[in-house]
């Protein structure tokens, strides 16, 4: 398609001067002026209102006396072939759409937990950047498909406004994906910093401050560059019908002052970004000494995807910059040069989008690289300490080894085997089994002799041997102990009382013992030799009793009494 004069042209002669004859068809001239119609050099017939193709095979075949056509074909449809910048688009856009596929697989595999969530590093932030990619998706492929009729519209309309909208979205969703790349890796350098120790960072001051705000800085130029654009009178750049309009009405619009503006603000994004990827260097990686080592030291710390992206996403501010001083390498011109439109517009978001996914394949998931690296910790510290791992074949050679058993499932099963219940618990109930058991052979013996249950004779019972073993079968002299005056009755009380009356005299041998044995204990004691005999002088008498009437208040025995003679240190 050709760019026309855009001129007013006299209506061809025809039969009469109320015949006109237009692609040879002959249509009322008196009709046409009365509906104030002209005839224009880009063969369209117009009133300002309503426009019809003048050309084989788009023209009309009638107008009746109310206005009206019969097989007319409106201005502005799409009655041309496909073009260079529809086939391009249409190739590009293809590219675009299978990008969906890598973009998702990452969004899957660097978005999935396997820890813990927390606070401080959100699980949304590390899927910002593939959101922020999936948008930059959706805008190309609207603004591609939609270029496709750029081409094909007889005259300029819907078509472009759509194609240059979902252009500049593109980019800044282009921007942004970089950004968001740049900031997560900020934040996963950070993460690894502070998991062997999480108090090494604080969380208030200048580097935290800063990781606060300059996000936020970032995104309100983004959004600045947004509101610059978009919010704006899309119908003046439709104005491209022919030459003139072009340089009156489209250039002035598409260069204006709030396109150079939105221009610096994408600017300052990327600078932001640039400064971003610098912070994270100073505070997360090895310092260097001197500006030249600094200088290579942010390229060597710097990942090798960033190294491209920086680039790329400047070119992206410098192709906008373009557009806002030069129309004739815009999108916004319909006639514009495609290889600038393409190589400019469409190339670098294209390339971020590809760099973006391959590198997301070659990264692990953060979560599993985190535990890796706490493996790794584990494993350096158990070395230090000496402590040798045992290899994974060790507990399958266990008797006791059970297939994908918990360790819940394995000390339940340990109790089991045991029996249960508390040790201490289990043998009292072995003792009152045996003394149960003993007190029924009583009863069972004093029945049998003719006498009462309840009040028979008293004898002492031994214990059961597993009570024996218990509390201890011997005592203080090689003898063996026995329980005195077991209780045969059925009272519950009495049977109460004698057994605490047996335990007494097991944990204290003296205080219920037998004359025998009290005596001979007594005889043990005694092998030391007699007690110390009574003292008999008064300067040798033991301090009184606390519970003795002091008389040292009397003066008398204070100034007729001997001087008291000190001896020791235990006299004072």
């Amino acid at each position: 398609m050709s760019l026309q004069d855009g001129k007013v042209l006299p209506f061809p002669e025809g039969f009469n001067s109320s015949d006109t004859v237009i692609a040879g068809v002959h249509l009322n001239k008196t009709v046409l002026q009365d509906w104030n119609y002209s005839f224009y050099s880009n063969n369209t017939l117009s009133n300002n209102s309503f426009c019809v193709l003048a050309f084989k095979p788009w023209n009309p075949d009638y107008i009746f006396p109310n206005g009206s056509w019969v097989n007319e074909t409106w201005c502005y449809k799409p009655v041309n072939s496909i073009g260079v910048r529809a086939g391009v688009g249409l190739g590009f856009g293809i590219v675009f759409g299978l990008l969906f596929i890598p973009v998702l697989m990452n969004l899957q595999n660097h978005g999935k937990l396997h820890l813990p969530a927390e606070s401080r590093f959100r699980p949304i932030g590390r899927r910002w950047q593939w959101y922020w990619a999936i948008l930059t998706i959706t805008a190309a492929l609207i603004s591609l498909f939609t270029n496709i009729d750029v081409d094909r519209y007889f005259l300029p309309e819907l078509p472009l406004i759509l194609t240059c909208f979902f252009w500049f979205i593109m980019q800044m969703c282009a921007i942004a994906t970089v950004w968001e790349a740049v900031r997560h890796w900020g934040s996963w350098m950070e993460r690894q910093f502070v998991d062997p120790n999480p108090f090494v960072l604080k969380l208030d001051d200048r580097r935290a401050n800063i990781e606060f705000w300059v996000p936020l800085f970032f995104y309100l130029c983004l959004w600045l560059n947004f509101f610059l654009i978009v919010p704006r009178n899309w119908g003046i750049i439709e104005h491209q019908r022919y030459p003139m309009q072009v340089v009156l009405d489209a250039e002035p619009a598409a260069t204006d002052g709030r396109f150079k503006a939105a221009a610096f603000v994408l600017v300052a994004c990327w600078l932001t970004i640039a400064f971003s990827v610098w912070h994270s260097i100073k505070h997360y990686c090895e310092r260097n000494r001197g500006i030249f080592n600094r200088a290579i030291g942010i390229f060597r710390f710097m990942p090798y995807r960033f190294l491209l992206l920086m680039p790329i996403a400047l070119a992206i501010c410098a192709y906008q910059a373009l557009c806002a001083w030069k129309f004739d390498y815009s999108p916004l011109n319909v006639y514009g040069s495609r290889v600038a439109i393409y190589v400019g517009g469409y190339l670098p978001a294209l390339l971020i989008l590809i760099i973006q996914s391959i590198s997301g394949f070659m990264r692990p998931n953060e979560d599993k690289e985190l535990l890796r690296q706490r493996r790794e910790r584990g494993t350096q510290i158990d070395r230090e300490l000496g402590l040798a791992a045992k290899p994974a074949w060790w507990r399958r050679a266990q008797a006791d080894y059970v297939p994908h058993e918990r360790m819940r499932d394995r000390i339940a099963r340990n109790v089991r085997e045991l029996g249960g219940g508390k040790a201490t618990a289990r043998n009292l109930d072995t003792i009152v089994d045996a003394r149960s058991e003993a007190a029924a052979k009583n009863n069972a013996a004093g029945a049998l002799a003719g006498e009462d249950v309840e009040m028979g004779p008293v004898s002492p019972t031994p214990l059961s041997k597993q009570a024996t073993d218990l509390l201890g079968p011997i005592n203080d002299f090689g003898q063996a102990r026995t329980v005195a005056n077991q209780y045969a009755g059925r009272s519950e009380r009495r049977r109460a009382e004698h057994a605490t009356q047996a335990v007494a005299g097991l944990l204290f041998p003296g205080a219920n013992a037998d004359p025998a044995a009290r005596a001979a204990r007594h005889a043990e004691l005694m092998m030391d030799g007699p007690p110390p005999p009574p003292y008999k002088d008064d300067a040798m008498r033991p301090r009184p009793r606390t519970g003795e009437r002091s008389r040292s208040t009397e003066t008398t025995n204070s100034i007729t009494g001997p001087p008291q003679q000190i001896k020791s240190m235990l006299d004072i």
